[in-house]
């Protein structure tokens, strides 16, 4: 099968394709003929050496997550059929023409959300609803406040928080005020020209947010302590930044307050399996009234995945940046 092996560490010119043998479910696995995939800050991490796979692999083959169509099962396998289209996360494999991944990971794809688009759900909304709901606490009438509104992460967070019934403060650059409207966003910070801190202190009349979900790190991190509400919670899913110059412990402690690190790459498996299952209970079936839907900001030819890795890069997306690798 075709795909994209790191051999090198680098560039997007480090992104090769090679010819390797197409893998063998176990006896809990599916055989999935990837459709598409999509691209995460985690891809351009690990191809220039930052992010490793966490499992042992003897291809490194990079990518996410996927959309695809069933075509071999697992003697054990139970939840799935040949044909069956589904999707979901895996540690790593999704740029290439076929994935194994444990039957109870792969998710089935709405039915009104075509197998290819599907590819733009599982890391960034699992991702947002784990952050905000599971560990973050969010609920109905409570507000959030969330970075990197225009992400993918961040375009799913706020579908999320909306469908949930609770307000959402997104950051963003002046290029994505409008698309974070769209969405939803019932306050938007453009952060060239506005201080995120007052614009949250003059939306919630002084309490401040209930749960942030944050990306960048770096200074943010003080600044999230001070526009956080009393038994607020931060939940930190990156560093685009860099680590914090300093932290204000006090003032996390004089909220009784909460910082959660996170990530959904490095889980072992058990804890995957749960996080896809609830999720797949809990909010696909809001994929199926409309109230959540893939956000895609762009899609390339799988043979283009360079060129997507370099809009990437550009932090030009709005939404996620599909790769279809069939159709």
């Amino acid at each position: 099968m075709r795909a994209v092996v790191l051999t090198e560490f680098g560039g997007p010119e480090v992104l090769r394709f090679a010819d390797i043998p197409v893998p063998q479910p176990d006896a809990e696995e599916v055989l999935v003929a990837v459709r598409a995939t999509a691209l995460n800050r985690a891809d351009l991490m690990q191809r220039m050496g930052l992010y490793p796979n966490p499992s042992p692999v003897e291809h490194d083959v990079p990518g996410l997550e996927f959309a695809g169509v069933v075509t071999a099962i697992g003697s054990r396998v139970r939840e799935h059929a040949v044909g069956d289209a589904v999707m979901g996360i895996v540690s790593g494999g999704g740029y290439a023409e076929y994935l194994v991944v444990h039957e109870r990971q792969a998710m089935r794809v709405p039915s009104n959300i075509s197998v290819n688009d599907a590819a733009a759900i599982p890391e960034v909304f699992i991702t947002a609803w784990d952050a905000l709901v599971v560990q973050g606490g969010l609920t109905s009438g409570r507000i959030a406040l969330v970075h990197a509104g225009a992400s993918g992460v961040g375009t799913a967070a706020i579908q999320i928080c909306k469908a949930i019934g609770a307000r959402v403060v997104v950051t963003c650059s002046t290029g994505k005020v409008q698309a974070c409207k769209n969405l939803g966003a019932d306050l938007v910070v453009d952060y060239s020209t506005q201080d995120f801190v007052e614009e949250v202190k003059k939306f919630t009349n002084g309490k401040g947010v209930d749960t942030i979900l944050d990306v960048i790190g770096g200074d943010y991190v003080d600044r999230n302590i001070a526009s956080l509400a009393l038994k607020g919670c931060i939940v930190q899913v990156g560093t685009m930044a860099g680590p914090p110059p300093a932290m204000n412990l006090g003032g996390l402690m004089f909220k009784r307050a909460r910082l959660v690190g996170t990530v959904l790459r490095a889980r072992p498996l058990d804890e995957k399996i749960a996080i896809s299952q609830r999720f797949a209970a809990e909010m696909l079936p809001l994929f199926s009234t409309g109230a959540l839907k893939p956000v895609i900001d762009s899609r390339y030819e799988f043979s283009d995945i360079a060129v997507a890795h370099e809009h990437m890069a550009k932090n030009a997306n709005a939404g996620k940046i599909v790769i279809d690798i069939s159709r």
